[in-house]
């Protein structure tokens, strides 16, 4: 930590603290963690299985249980992930069909 950086006040702790080490603490706090339909942590770039069958809206596709997924990207949300499938562009699966493989 160098003398010459920024400090801020957090009001959450009441303690002064260096812009940095809010910025880190602030993006640890707002880091959602997605769980997998039997409770496995999902990160991006993780590979997924499908649990059941499911009808793609608006693709007149359905991907059957089984089928694996790819380099998954988590969206932000705790039940959604996003997904490359061939054949269908942008493809958001809830967490609650998958399974980590």
């Amino acid at each position: 930590m160098s003398d010459d950086e920024d400090y801020v006040y957090d009001e959450d702790s009441g303690e002064w603290m260096s812009a940095s080490e809010l910025a880190a603490k602030r993006t640890a706090e707002s880091a959602v963690e997605v769980r997998d339909a039997v409770g496995n942590i999902l990160a991006d770039g993780d590979q997924v299985t499908l649990i059941k069958d499911l009808e793609v809206k608006g693709a007149g596709q359905t991907l059957k249980q089984g089928t694996l997924i790819k380099s998954i990207r988590l969206t932000g949300d705790p039940q959604e992930i996003d997904c490359k499938y061939p054949g269908i562009k942008g493809l958001v699966l809830r967490a609650e069909f998958v399974r980590k493989r």
